[in-house]
């Protein structure tokens, strides 16, 4: 097939990049390289293209290349991010974009979307439940889900959304302060510091490894049928049980650190309801915490990407 991602270069999209790769696939990457850095992509034998999704004409561009799959992984993902009205023109506008090519050309689109939209929402989150998103970020993916929902029944394309909740795992160091915390928190114990987490440890998320993220984007590609899915494992896991399992990983002792929580947007718990992505697109978590942890640091021990 003929694949088309944006934001190739980026966390989730390297690892998507590599796996289409060595499934035989003609891939090709659009990437800013801001958020994404070109070291995700080393090995990558494809079609690597520098631009701004938001601004780039895709018809022009591609007028000699029809795509059978769209990936659209390309967004600012910096929560924190300020400019609320950038965030919104970059992460709408580049989603507006490339859907109407998915269009022009009749290709599957399958994009990125956030449990940041279910906000403090009660859990386990439900894809049908009201969305309640508490900061720029993710106000730009509810805008792009309402759209989905709005223009799927009459747009004649199979469009399929993905709402990741925290992704972690291999490539994500390049993240900067938006990498995951089970990445933050190793490399604070690494450098022999005691690990910092606000008051007091016991907010929760549905942590998912980089791998079983990919694998929904794979399962993504078989269904013919349009839908908005949760991608997690469906288990809750706390930042104090976070830093015991780093100390046992690690061999060390370390206590937590806490202090204030400064974000008055911030989500104390998530966790997914899997049903709909099981039921849809085939997609089951194959790494829980302990196990993706461990195979997390295996990578990071060896000194490969982090």
């Amino acid at each position: 097939m003929k694949i088309l991602i944006t934001g190739g270069a980026g966390f989730i999209g390297s690892h998507l990049v590599f796996a289409l790769q060595e499934k035989g696939h003609d891939v090709t990457v659009i990437d800013n390289l801001s958020s994404g850095n070109s070291e995700n992509l080393k090995g990558f034998t494809g079609n690597l293209i520098k631009g701004d999704i938001t601004t780039l004409n895709l018809s022009s561009k591609f007028k000699n290349k029809k795509f059978d799959i769209i990936f659209h992984l390309a967004s600012i993902t910096d929560t924190t991010f300020s400019d609320e009205k950038e965030m919104i023109r970059s992460n709408v506008e580049g989603f507006r974009n490339i859907l109407n090519f998915a269009k022009f050309i009749k290709a599957k689109l399958i994009y990125a979307s956030s449990a940041g939209v279910y906000g403090r929402g009660k859990i386990p989150m439900r894809e049908e439940q009201e969305l309640q998103p508490l900061n720029p970020y993710a106000i730009s993916k509810k805008i792009k889900d309402d759209k989905v929902k709005k223009d799927t029944k009459k747009d004649n394309i199979t469009i399929i959304g993905l709402r990741y909740f925290n992704v972690y795992g291999p490539k994500e160091k390049y993240k900067g302060k938006s990498a995951s915390m089970i990445y933050q928190l190793y490399v604070q114990m690494k450098n022999g510091k005691r690990p910092k987490i606000f008051k007091w440890g016991e907010q929760k998320r549905d942590f998912i490894y980089v791998k079983d993220a990919t694998l929904a984007n794979l399962k993504a590609m078989g269904t013919e049928r349009g839908c908005i899915v949760n991608i997690g494992t469906g288990i809750l896991t706390s930042f104090n049980r976070i830093i015991e399992i780093l100390n046992q990983i690690l061999r060390t002792n370390y206590e937590p650190e806490y202090f204030d929580n400064p974000y008055d947007f911030y989500q104390d718990k998530t966790q997914a309801d899997t049903y709909l992505a099981h039921k849809l697109i085939g997609f089951k978590a194959r790494y829980y915490i302990d196990e993706g942890i461990k195979d997390y640091l295996s990578n990071l021990e060896g000194n490969k990407d982090g």
